[in-house]
């Protein structure tokens, strides 16, 4: 896809300000001039403060800051999840606490989905929400696993399950959790990863919610819930992109540099043909990912379903081995604290993981698509 001036500028003008914090940032000093530059909140409605454009337009700054070395994590979750979910099926009342505050970074918000028992099987969730009889609230209970950010949300976007009276069954549902919600407790995960953005478990032990905690619509179940993790698989596809390109960058200058023999190694076909791979598959998962976000924008759900999973597989592929292809380039170096590659070897594997596995993404592709039987 051929990108408009506009978001050609908009790119441009984020690369502008990576760069100015690089590898060494503050997460909290570029969340803030981030979102007084209106990068924040760009995908979010123009009459809640936002820039009212799209994912397509919020993926362009959280990859062009990925490429300068400093993504900001929580762009997946607050405005892409939290906010479009919002924005789409919230209340009035929850438009307005909400949409301003995360487009202008003075508020974000987390997302609570996946369990211990419950990774990729959001049928399996067992986190319920039940209705007090006496006076209308909600009462949550259930654990939670690998959530980003808990520590500096004020709130979570939390998926749990109520019963449908009519059928008995369990349908999904999205309530927003304070923080300082009594009875939500958060253990942080010792992690490998190195990342600014922290994990946690979490535990709901009869956690009481006013009946308005409730986002959108009882029964529009899976909708709502899709609403979002769209967004998120074609925001962690940003991610990865912007990851892969900055790897990149860092070999490609090195190769440029590096001299053995009187000649840049850069030179040897051995160095730079896998480099030029890289770079082939990091553009190529990137058109993936802009026809996911064009299809998402122009309220294709189902399109931008099979496309968002696409590009979320492409990218978390072409950034694991543009990452491996960069660190051997500079070869002990890329070992080394000096040239800050080491870190993304752990760092790019979250891509292939999260928010979901390649393999059910295949899975996805396999039934979905080519209209092959499901083996679950």
């Amino acid at each position: 896809m051929i990108e408009t001036e506009e978001h050609k500028a908009l790119r441009a003008a984020v690369a502008a300000l990576g760069k100015r914090h690089g590898r060494d940032y503050v997460r909290e000093d570029l969340w803030s001039e981030a979102a007084k530059l209106g990068y924040l909140g760009v995908n979010l409605p123009e009459e809640y403060g936002g820039g009212g454009g799209g994912i397509a337009e919020l993926s362009i700054v959280l990859e062009e800051l990925g490429a300068a070395g400093c993504p900001l994590l929580m762009m997946v979750v607050s405005p892409a999840i939290c906010g479009t979910v919002i924005a789409r099926f919230g209340t009035d009342a929850q438009k307005h606490a909400w949409l301003p505050a995360l487009a202008d970074g003075t508020r974000t918000m987390a997302f609570g989905i996946t369990e211990p028992d419950a990774g990729s099987n959001s049928h399996r969730i067992t986190t319920t929400a039940r209705r007090d009889p006496d006076t209308g609230d909600w009462l949550l209970t259930g654990r939670k696993v690998f959530i980003s950010g808990v520590d500096i949300a004020d709130a979570t976007l939390i998926v749990g399950r109520t019963e449908d009276s009519r059928t008995g069954r369990l349908k999904p549902c999205l309530f927003i959790v304070p923080r300082d919600a009594e009875g939500f407790t958060r253990r942080q995960i010792d992690m490998e990863l190195q990342a600014a953005e922290k994990q946690f478990e979490l535990v709901l032990d009869d956690v009481r919610l006013p009946a308005d905690a409730l986002v959108g619509d009882e029964d529009a179940g899976l909708l709502q819930l899709f609403a979002g993790l769209n967004p998120e698989r074609i925001m962690t596809a940003a991610f990865a992109i912007g990851m892969g390109r900055y790897a990149l960058g860092r070999a490609v200058e090195y190769a440029r540099d590096r001299a053995v023999w009187n000649t840049p190694i850069g030179a040897h076909q051995a160095i730079a043909h896998p480099l030029a791979q890289a770079h082939i598959d990091l553009e190529l998962a990137r058109l993936m990912m802009q026809k996911a976000a064009h299809l998402y924008d122009a309220g294709d759900d189902v399109g931008a379903g099979e496309a968002a999973n696409m590009a979320k597989y492409a990218a978390g592929e072409a950034c694991v081995r543009a990452v491996d292809q960069a660190v051997h380039t500079l070869g002990g170096n890329g070992l080394t604290r000096e040239f800050g590659l080491a870190s993304l070897i752990t760092a790019s594997r979250v891509a292939r993981i999260a928010p979901v596995s390649r393999e059910m993404i295949l899975n996805y592709v396999s039934h979905q698509t080519l209209g092959l039987p499901k083996s679950y």
